[in-house]
């Protein structure tokens, strides 16, 4: 099984009931081959960035689901021909997470390789090297006074 993300944008004037209607029919798709729609997110009237079919808005409705390529071919035939959606896009996501999940993995191998670092070095300043403490530094001799400003009088004409 492998894992995708259905976004599919509908009509603006089409009811909540027939929006709901719509994605019980994807999901009879669904199971009928063998997948499982595992969320349901409905994002709701949005302003599209140009526009589709004489619309510039429309209700974005995003599924997650697992599924063979098959119930995909069968659900974008679907989505193709219903008078209620504007626009459909497919995305599988099971090579992504892949990805992600093996770079969380490498991460945690380097972590564990590398050594812990002590705990008085903070954000962005290096951990104090092992050994003496260092002399105190000499104190700062004071500046020399300065001398003070005396400012003219203005001359009166």
């Amino acid at each position: 099984m492998r894992i995708y993300e259905e976004l599919f944008i509908v009509s603006p004037e089409a009811p909540e009931e027939e929006i709901d209607a719509l994605v019980e029919q994807l999901r009879g798709v669904v199971t009928s081959g063998g997948g499982s729609l595992d969320k349901v997110e409905k994002w709701g009237l949005r302003k599209l960035a140009y526009r589709v079919r004489k619309h510039d808005e429309g209700y974005y409705v995003l599924l997650v689901l697992s599924s063979g390529p098959e119930a995909i071919k069968e659900l974008e035939r679907r989505l193709r021909v219903s008078p209620l959606v504007v626009k459909f896009l497919t995305v599988r996501i099971d090579e992504r997470l892949k990805k992600i999940e093996r770079r969380r993995k490498e991460r945690e191998k380097r972590a564990k390789r590398r050594p812990a670092p002590a705990a008085a070095a903070g954000p962005g300043r290096p951990a104090p090297a092992p050994g003496p403490a260092p002399a105190p530094a000499a104190p700062a001799p004071d500046p020399a006074p300065a001398e003070p400003v005396v400012e003219a009088a203005p001359k009166e004409a």
